[in-house]
């Protein structure tokens, strides 16, 4: 078997790092994974590389990076060729800034998450979680608009500026509250989820 190409540091129930493993089985490439984080806690040999209290962060012997973002960004360049780092600026941008749009999703996204996964029914704050499903449905109105005109996040092909938002949207799917329609965003979903590193690192039980 081939040397691992890195070391993915990170649970994989979290959200950022399921965007690193899912990339990694796109790119066909070959990693250790060491769970970290959450349950898990932190090791000193790990905040010694990364003293963010965060995860994930990858090491490929080359470089020690936190950040998923740029951490996807990073494996593109360096692993991907054009096929996932196109050359013309502009193509890369027009993906990239869905990237970082994502982060103000997952903002959004984040009280009904841990209330519906990791809190008591009992203890669920109802009205905080009622804004933040409204607060998801105005962004996805946004990514709604925009797929209705293009295929991908990324431009006319799958690529990494739709991996950030396929694993939030696996959680807004999967979270059992009624949802308004955005028959794009279903549609694109659909064709991710088909996806074999998808289906494998990211559509796990939400915990």
């Amino acid at each position: 078997m081939a040397e691992p190409a890195f070391t993915l540091w990170g649970r994989l129930n979290s959200h950022n790092v399921k965007k690193v493993a899912w990339f990694a089985e796109e790119l066909g490439l070959n990693y250790m994974r060491r769970d970290i984080g959450g349950q898990f806690g932190f090791t000193d040999e790990y905040l010694a590389k990364n003293p963010n209290r965060l995860i994930p962060m990858i090491e490929d012997g080359k470089v020690i990076l936190w950040e998923s973002n740029a951490i996807l960004r990073y494996m593109a360049a360096e692993y991907g060729g054009e096929r996932w780092f196109p050359r013309d600026p502009i193509d890369r941008a027009l993906a990239d800034r869905w990237m970082d749009w994502q982060f103000a999703y997952a903002d959004a996204q984040r009280v009904p998450f841990l209330n519906f996964a990791r809190t008591p029914r009992e203890q669920w704050d109802h009205e905080a979680i009622a804004h933040g499903i409204d607060a998801c449905a105005r962004h996805l109105a946004v990514l709604e608009k925009y797929l209705g005109k293009k295929p991908w996040l990324s431009g006319g092909q799958f690529g990494i500026g739709d991996i950030p938002m396929g694993v939030y949207a696996y959680t807004w799917f999967s979270l059992p509250f009624d949802k308004p329609e955005f028959p794009a965003v279903a549609e694109w979903y659909d064709r991710i989820r088909q996806r074999p590193g998808f289906a494998a690192q990211v559509m796990i039980p939400l915990t």
